[in-house]
Parts: C-alpha cells; sequence; structure tokens
C-alpha cells in the first residue's frame, strides 16, 4: 500500500511539472479577455485516470504555480479546474470502462466541459467585480 502512495505521490510531481512547464512553452490563443493555452490541461487529464487525489493535487500544484507568475484572473481560472478535475476523477474511478463506451465517454466530456466552462465563467465574472468598487462582494 505505501508503494502505491509514493507511486501516485511521484506522479503527482511528475504531472505539477508538466502542467508548469506546458503554459510556458506552448502557443497561446488570446481573444480578448480570454486567453487558451494549447495543451495545458493534459497534465490534469492524465492525473484523472490515476486517482481523485492525483487530480486534485495536480491541480493544486499547477494553481499555485499560476498565483507565483500569472495574474490573478488565470489563477482563479486555475483554480477551478479543481472540481471538473474531481468530479471527472471521481467517476472515473467508479465506472472504469466508461471510456470504452464511445456514447458514456463523449458524455463524460460534454459534462466535464460544462462544469469546466461554468467554473471559468464564474469565477473570471467574481474577479472582475471584486476589482469593481461597486460590486456587491467588494470588501
Amino acid at each position: 500500500m505505501e508503494h502505491k502512495n509514493i507511486y501516485q505521490l511521484v506522479l503527482a510531481g511528475v504531472l505539477c511539472a508538466i502542467g508548469l512547464v506546458v503554459p510556458m512553452v506552448m502557443p497561446k490563443v488570446i481573444i480578448g479577455p480570454m486567453s487558451f493555452t494549447l495543451g495545458a490541461h493534459v497534465a490534469i487529464f492524465l492525473a484523472m485516470f490515476i486517482s481523485p487525489k492525483v487530480a486534485v493535487a495536480v491541480c493544486l500544484g499547477t494553481t499555485m504555480g499560476f498565483f507565483v507568475t500569472k495574474p490573478l484572473i488565470i489563477a482563479a481560472r486555475a483554480a477551478t479546474h479543481i472540481i471538473f478535475a474531481l468530479v471527472g476523477a471521481l467517476i472515473i474511478k467508479r465506472y472504469p470502462n466508461i471510456m470504452e463506451s464511445f456514447a458514456a465517454g463523449i458524455g463524460l466530456n460534454l459534462g466535464l466541459a460544462v462544469l469546466h466552462a461554468v467554473g471559468e465563467v464564474l469565477s473570471y465574472s467574481a474577479v472582475i467585480c471584486l476589482r469593481r468598487s461597486s460590486c456587491p462582494m467588494a470588501l
């Protein structure tokens, strides 16, 4: 059991490193206030297939990296990945053969995409709102 935990810890560390390096070297697509880094989610998707703990650890690691190196709004968007990665990892753990069915795989991907999009929109809206003094959520 301890060997499995060490193995998963090492995988989480490697995937965190990949998750931090990919945004530095991959091309970015910028459309208005949005930015898309090609390949940025690869480490998170791989972590989802290992375990829910690894998925959350990779999301936390990449989020901390974004808090240190990128604007707050990008780090807030990265933090929302914890939600869809945990949900996806729990579903994959509960139904390990879900990707063997084309329809089930598409359903999982669409559901996670919607959850991901909602999380990013809410985080973006919250950060923009908090920057304005008239925001009801402003401290």
